[in-house]
């Protein structure tokens, strides 16, 4: 099963995007497990340990088709989000990321890495904290998967442009 990548900064409609990618594509999709880890915490409420054991649960759901939405066959698997979000999120918030975090990330295990960007309304969210720093998280992302050398594509505007704009890409 060849894996999508859904990346990028807060508020920018990845979960959208993995959602209506499934659909298109028939696959599975794996929900963002940061969620479900932080369910009842507030913006902040967690430390670095967190980030580690969230991108490594991330990257474990990828093989536990339980905690795949949809059906548990196909050609793709869209995940929303993957540990280059634990990867950034770390940088930013704690100035490094550990090693922990980079091995759960191995970049060219995924055909294709998706950037949407943060050119849609910010929604509020007990877990975001960045509403002022989406253009800057943006280049951070475009910045990382350019240096890793994996492919990527940027997609914008309406979710049914975004999803157009990936099935043309699809390798």
């Amino acid at each position: 099963m060849r894996k999508l990548a859904i990346v990028g900064a807060e508020s920018s409609g990845k979960t959208t995007l993995a959602r209506d990618l499934a659909q298109a594509l028939a696959a599975p999709w794996l929900p963002e497990y940061a969620r479900d880890y932080l369910a009842g915490r507030s913006a902040g409420d967690y430390r670095l340990d967190d980030v580690i054991a969230i991108a490594e649960g991330q990257r474990a759901g990828e093989a536990l088709p339980a905690r795949w939405q949809g059906p548990t066959h196909g050609d793709w698997l869209v995940c929303d989000t993957n540990a280059l979000v634990c990867k950034v999120w770390a940088e930013v918030r704690f100035g490094h990321c550990p090693p922990a975090i980079a091995a759960a990330w191995p970049a060219a295990d995924y055909a294709l890495h998706v950037l949407p960007t943060p050119d849609m309304p910010w929604q509020p969210d007990p877990l975001r904290e960045h509403p002022q720093a989406r253009e800057m998280l943006f280049e951070r992302y475009r910045a990382t998967l350019l240096a890793a050398g994996v492919p990527y594509l940027i997609v914008a505007g309406s979710p049914q442009a975004r999803v157009a704009a990936v099935l043309a890409a699809l390798p």
